[in-house]
């Protein structure tokens, strides 16, 4: 069968956005989520793709939740500091799930599908601040997940992020890290590198 190369087609009708979480532990339903990042595909007209625009918040810790002490020291977020400007977990996820419905018009796409570093790590944080802010129009699919750390295992033989980042050949600073925009931007910049290599094999086996 013939497929037309698109973006409706290219991910079985899903949408990468990649996402990236910082959070006050481990614990997706007691901890804290502090901080979300997205970053948006943008397709090419030859069938490649590169990150497109990022969307970043600053979130206020839900009523009752847990920042562990350890997990504070690796991220160095201060959520009580004046300049934080962070906003609740239910508004920041409207604001990135309304660009999302945006996007899936656009490309004409069935769902969105999160892209990340251990993204199962940032899907069970997202599914459960939906659930807490019983928001009912949540566009990414519920389980299922492109992680990066397991694609960099095969395209780079390496999965932790700064080094896979490094042998792909991109710049790292370390003192960015675990803020998640960049984070978000250096997943997305690693996702399209693999996604664009493999382009010649998906096209063989698809026939187009």
């Amino acid at each position: 069968m013939n497929l037309t190369p698109s973006s409706s087609t290219r991910f079985r009708g899903y949408l990468p956005v990649v996402i990236d979480v910082e959070t006050g532990g481990f614990n997706h339903n007691t901890d804290a989520l502090l901080e979300i990042a997205a970053v948006f595909i943008d397709f090419n007209d030859d069938n490649s793709i590169l990150p497109a625009n990022t969307v970043r918040h600053h979130i206020t810790p839900f009523l009752g939740s847990n920042l562990e002490p350890a997990s504070m020291a690796i991220n160095k977020i201060d959520p009580d500091h004046p300049l934080r400007l962070s906003i609740d977990e239910k508004e920041a996820l409207h604001d990135i799930f309304d660009r999302v419905h945006d996007s899936l018009k656009q490309y004409q796409c069935k769902r969105a599908i999160l892209v990340g570093h251990n993204a199962s790590f940032d899907l069970k944080f997202i599914n459960a601040a939906v659930k807490r802010c019983s928001i009912k129009h949540n566009p990414f699919h519920s389980f299922s997940c492109f992680d990066t750390a397991t694609l960099c295992g095969v395209a780079y033989g390496h999965t932790v992020l700064a080094r896979a980042v490094e042998i792909a050949g991109f710049d790292w600073d370390g003192s960015q890290a675990h803020s998640a925009a960049y984070d978000a931007e250096k997943t997305a910049e690693l996702f399209c590198d693999i996604v664009n290599r493999f382009e010649p094999i998906y096209r063989k086996v698809s026939n187009y």
